[in-house]
């Protein structure tokens, strides 16, 4: 996980080291700057140039790899006349890389920017557009980048949008970033998000030919399982610890309960993180299932002074006072400041699970309307801009990247494929997830977890109590936007 920003138009380099001080927390490991040349581990408080520029591109580097076979290089990149910025994560970087070597690159690849960028280079035949297409349906990743071939500027993200992207035009530039304080910081006002393997091509929207959620095709239900293992194998590969964003409920406690099956044959430390107000909901569950899966599990308590003192961070981060926002936000935000705290940079996270299993109550009402899968197809459409964005903007305050395996691409492929009445079993499932609780109970996972009722974070946690008996009667948390 990193930031990346860019201008172009009347480029000040003074403007891209404002974009990159404001998002400084989303890669505080390294700096580095593409004006007329590359500059990398820079010094964003001496760095000076009072030129202007055509365009230019900055990074900020979470180093999160650091092996002989692969890295977490500084950036930008670049490759004769490509140079490219990029955000995320290539889960299939070891077969890319020797996609690589067998078509004729030479030079040791070890950094998934540099994987991509060769990728591209690949297949750009004066077409930079159609060589991004092409490389993009190669790569299993969750990733935003922008590429620059001298001429031409391309700028995409991941199928599922997990990475975010933000752009927005003035009479005077043209800008893109991770985040939205990165084009606030130099006046932009109208800023968009760019939608999930949608490709900005000289600042023209391209849509996919078909998007991930319009995909229809028979699915088989005895593939959820192995897709998931698999799912959640590719995004700790590389890694020696890992956190899990804990709650005790189905979704947290079967990663966790995977994530301990595959530490018995790769050293893996696995620790779990949960949050909530003593005696809470939340709290009670994950000490039980920590206790059934016999992993460590770290608290953090939530008290009234401790949800105003994160508010203004978190309701600054994520745009929005909306209450349900602000509690859901506020849980990975103080769940991730523990992961910080312990050193690690990557925590898994269960979202996504309910969106493709059916987990939601409004979910009742779709299936009794005949709508079920339609609506959850439109959630994943959509939950981009909604539970994606919040997420990523609250772990980033404390620079941990969350990983989602229930986001895998071929995962959600398949589940939303998966006939209706095997996640909703009839109008009166209050439990909804029926086809997830089941393989995870047959998985593993006690019958009392697997099947425990679903509660909102911000209530399971006593997050949404304190925010409206106690905080809302003196506070305005609007100020904080």
């Amino acid at each position: 996980m990193c930031s990346i920003v860019g201008l172009q138009g009347n480029v000040k380099a003074d403007d891209i080291v404002k974009m990159l001080k404001v998002s400084k927390d989303r890669g505080p490991d390294s700096s580095g700057i593409f004006l007329d040349r590359i500059y990398t581990d820079i010094d964003l408080d001496e760095f000076t140039d009072d030129k202007s520029y055509p365009i230019a591109f900055g990074h900020n580097l979470l180093s999160i790899y650091d092996s002989n076979e692969r890295v977490s290089e500084p950036q930008p990149v670049s490759n004769g006349n490509l140079t490219l910025v990029f955000n995320g994560e290539i889960y299939n970087f070891k077969t890319i890389t020797n996609l690589l070597s067998k078509v004729g690159v030479e030079k040791e690849i070890l950094s998934d920017a540099e994987a991509l960028l060769y990728l591209i280079e690949c297949y750009n035949k004066q077409d930079l557009v159609r060589a991004i297409q092409m490389a993009t349906r190669l790569v299993d990743g969750d990733y935003a980048f922008a590429v620059w071939d001298g001429e031409n500027l391309g700028i995409a993200r991941d199928p599922l949008g997990v990475k975010p992207l933000f752009f927005a035009q003035n009479d005077n530039l043209k800008g893109f970033a991770s985040s939205r304080q990165s084009l606030k910081v130099i006046g932009f006002d109208e800023i968009e998000t760019l939608k999930p393997e949608h490709i900005l091509f000289n600042w023209n929207d391209i849509a996919p030919a078909q998007p991930i959620h319009e995909k229809i095709f028979e699915g088989d239900v005895s593939k959820i399982g192995k897709l998931l293992k698999l799912s959640v194998v590719k995004r700790i590969d590389g890694l020696s610890e890992v956190g899990v964003i804990f709650s005790g409920g189905l979704d947290s406690s079967y990663l966790a309960l995977l994530l301990k099956e595959i530490s018995q044959n790769i050293p893996l430390k696995i620790t779990l993180y949960a949050v909530g107000a003593q005696g809470s909901h939340d709290i009670e569950s994950a000490i039980y299932a920590s206790k059934f899966l016999n992993l460590e599990l770290k608290i953090c308590e939530v008290t009234e002074e401790l949800v105003r003192e994160s508010l203004p961070q978190v309701v600054n981060a994520i745009g929005d006072d909306n209450l349900m926002k602000v509690g859901v936000g506020m849980t990975t935000y103080l769940a991730t400041k523990m992961v910080a705290e312990d050193g690690l940079k990557v925590a898994i996270s269960g979202q996504g699970a309910d969106e493709l299993f059916g987990g939601y109550k409004r979910y009742l009402e779709s299936f009794v309307n005949d709508t079920l899968n339609y609506d959850i197809r439109m959630d994943i459409s959509d939950m981009h801009h909604v539970n994606l964005e919040r997420d990523d903007a609250c772990s980033m305050l404390n620079s941990v990247e969350l990983r989602l395996p229930f986001l895998d691409k071929k995962l959600v492929e398949l589940v939303m494929n998966i006939q209706d009445n095997k996640k909703i079993v009839s109008m009166h499932d209050d439990m909804r997830k029926s086809i997830l609780r089941k393989i995870a109970f047959e998985e593993g996972l006690d019958y009392e977890i697997a099947y425990r009722p679903k509660k909102a974070a911000q209530y399971g946690t006593g997050i949404d109590k304190i925010l409206r008996k106690k905080i809302l009667k003196d506070t305005d948390i609007s100020q904080y936007l």
